[in-house]
């Protein structure tokens, strides 16, 4: 993982965006601080996709809350 400043990050932008397409995980620092990092998106749509399954698995296990047709006037109440 590459670190880099915020205004280093701003100068060389389309290299990052380079690296990040070949792999690369870059995080950019600001006084000190990390505040954000740049991953390329496939890693980003598998967390994400990871995330939304497991949700949807402990959806399925709860009960559904009252059974019954909601007309659409009380479903815009």
């Amino acid at each position: 993982m590459k670190v880099i400043s915020a205004s280093e990050a701003n100068r060389q932008f389309s290299k990052l965006l380079r690296d990040v397409s070949h792999g690369a995980t870059i995080t950019v620092v600001s006084r000190g601080q990390a505040v954000a990092n740049i991953v390329p998106a496939k890693t980003g749509t598998a967390q994400r996709n990871a995330a939304r399954n497991k949700l949807v698995e402990r959806l399925r296990g709860q009960k559904a809350a009252g059974k019954r047709m909601w007309s659409r006037n009380e479903l815009y109440d």
